[in-house]
């Protein structure tokens, strides 16, 4: 009897912690009963469908999300063809809170393990390994089956205690260039009625010396980035500083975390130990959502505006952690104009990215269960991504996503930071900066077609001229770009809008400022339309921003007492 345990994840530098807890909590098992498989959705049909087939499993469980739903589902009627001996078991949000009606479309599955997994898949998996198909189901918790006498409901899986669960990371070989997840909690104390979260409850943590224990693996073996996958991480004050103060005081230098926080429950305490760590040792994410008070209200939210704008403030200023706001389009209450003023309120706040998302209608959720209330229409197939509500049409969605795909290009990147402060000025808003800038490249058909990262300047360029900007404000336009250009990186060559080649009596200077400093050939000087000499050293850069080390030395180049 072989049983395996598959995942298909979103792009192959995720690793998927669910498959990994599940086999981890079934230890009692070998290797050659239980096997686990990644693969991406981006990899084609036949292969899965081959590799699969190859194993020749007698069970597989299959982990479904909102990105993987379809795939796995015309993955598995393929299967059950050529394999027509083999059960099939689902699990995950997708389809947790839909199991009888997925099960009664899906006929080539046999259960859906509702819920937390680990013990109904350890129990289910004792059974089948030890009589195989013929392996009595009833009486499993968490496991919704069928059998010849119609589909049987046993509830959601019984959550086991968080230090129960192994740790799963062994082998790093397996989880090279990948990201690493970890959790440190369960649950969550709120009830945003678009989160699944909002359907449990109480939020249950793994203890600290295990934690620490488990982080120390981390940092011995200098992983790049760990990601905890808790709903709100500082929920608990007193386990967040512990685990904060933990990874400061065993910094290894290279190491970063990412945890999603709530920032208007950080403490004073809470910043002032964030504040004080390395540049780059740790991320936040923050979902604001929305900073309209009667959205906020209607999916019980609770936030407390001006002090999540005071905390974010303080991490800013700060200058060494990298933060990740959220917003999300299509809320109850939000039409454009309110969205409209949301979005430049968090732009306000000047995170590292700002991330524009559409409403989910998760499948269970109490946003589901009001649509009729709040006249949402959404896409009938993963990820039910919203198309209108009361407040906001479908039109007003399409000019979100454009702004969407603007933010992401010249925000989000961060290789446009001194361009923007350029042009952001010309307009009443950043929202309406990047609408016109969107609607620029619709007009001229630039949206239907990839571009280069120089084109990304070309295109930018060129709408700066439609504004129009005066021929001064272009210059500095075009310096802000230089500096942008080669911040990221020494290019081999010279854009046409960038100052000419230097004449030959300023050649020889840089050349002997050069000699005389020691400066590595590695470095790059560029002169810029205003005069201004610029040093971009590669080999020293900004540990938050990636950005090289940028120093002014015109004064040094132009100094008289410099021989030629």
């Amino acid at each position: 009897m072989k049983i395996v345990l598959a995942a298909v994840n979103a792009k192959y530098i995720h690793s998927n912690l669910a498959v990994y807890d599940l086999k981890a909590y079934a230890q009692r098992f070998t290797d050659e009963e239980i096997t686990l498989r990644e693969y991406t959705i981006n990899q084609s049909a036949d292969d899965i469908l081959r590799d699969l087939f190859q194993l020749r499993p007698d069970a597989v469980f299959l982990s479904c999300y909102i990105w993987n739903i379809s795939l796995i589902k015309n993955l598995t009627a393929d299967l059950k063809k050529v394999l027509p001996g083999t059960a099939f078991f689902a699990g995950g949000p997708e389809v947790s809170y839909d199991a009888e009606n997925f099960l009664t479309d899906n006929p080539a599955f046999t259960g859906v393990l509702r819920g937390e997994g680990e013990a109904c898949f350890a129990e289910l998996a004792g059974r089948l390994l030890k009589d195989g198909m013929q392996a009595e189901m009833q009486g499993i918790p968490g496991l919704t089956y069928r059998d010849e006498g119609g589909i049987h409901d046993q509830g959601f899986g019984r959550p086991v205690p968080m230090d129960d669960i192994p740790f799963v990371y062994e082998d790093l070989q397996t989880f090279e260039n990948r990201i690493l997840y970890y959790e440190s909690s369960r649950g969550c104390p709120f009830r945003c009625s678009y989160c699944l979260s909002s359907i449990e409850k109480g939020t249950r943590f793994r203890s600290i010396p295990l934690v620490k224990k488990e982080l120390d693996f981390f940092l011995e073996n200098r992983v790049p980035q760990v990601k905890f996958v808790d709903r709100t991480f500082n929920c608990r004050h007193a386990h967040a500083m512990e685990i904060w103060s933990y990874i400061k005081e065993h910094d290894n230098g290279v190491t970063n975390f990412h945890f999603e926080i709530a920032a208007d429950l950080l403490t004073e305490e809470e910043t002032e130990l964030l504040a004080s760590m390395r540049p780059g040792l740790v991320q936040l994410e923050i979902g604001v959502q929305s900073t309209n008070p009667d959205t906020i209200d209607a999916v019980n939210r609770i936030m407390d505006l001006q002090t999540l704008k005071k905390r974010v403030e303080q991490i800013r200023q700060a200058e060494n952690i990298h933060q990740h706001l959220d917003l999300i389009a299509g809320l109850p209450y939000e039409g454009y104009e309110s969205f409209r003023r949301s979005f430049n309120e968090v732009f306000e706040m000047q995170p590292q990215q700002l991330q524009l998302g559409f409403l989910k209608v998760l499948k269970g959720s109490p946003m589901e269960q009001k649509r009729e209330e709040y006249g949402l229409l959404y896409r009938s197939v993963e990820p039910y991504e919203v198309l209108s509500t009361r407040w906001i049409t479908y039109e007003e969605i399409l000019k979100l996503k454009t702004v969407e795909n603007m933010v992401e290009v010249y925000y989000n990147s961060s290789q446009f930071r001194s361009a923007l402060k350029q042009l952001l000025p010309h307009f009443e808003s950043p929202f309406d900066f990047f609408m016109r800038l969107g609607e620029f490249y619709e007009e001229l058909h630039f949206h239907q077609s990839a571009h280069s990262r120089i084109q990304r300047y070309e295109l930018l360029l060129a709408f700066a001229r439609s504004i129009p900007l005066s021929e001064n404000e272009m210059r500095s336009l075009e310096d802000a770009m230089t500096m942008d250009l080669y911040l990221r990186e020494n290019l081999k060559k010279r854009e046409a809008f960038m100052e000419p080649e230097p004449d030959i009596s300023t050649k020889e200077r840089i050349r002997l400022y050069r000699k005389k400093n020691d400066i590595p050939k590695t470095a790059h000087i560029q002169i810029l339309h205003s005069g201004r000499i610029m040093m971009f050293r590669y080999e020293k850069r900004d540990p938050l921003t990636s950005d090289a080390m940028s120093e002014d030395i015109t004064d040094e180049i132009r100094k008289d007492h410099v021989e030629i």
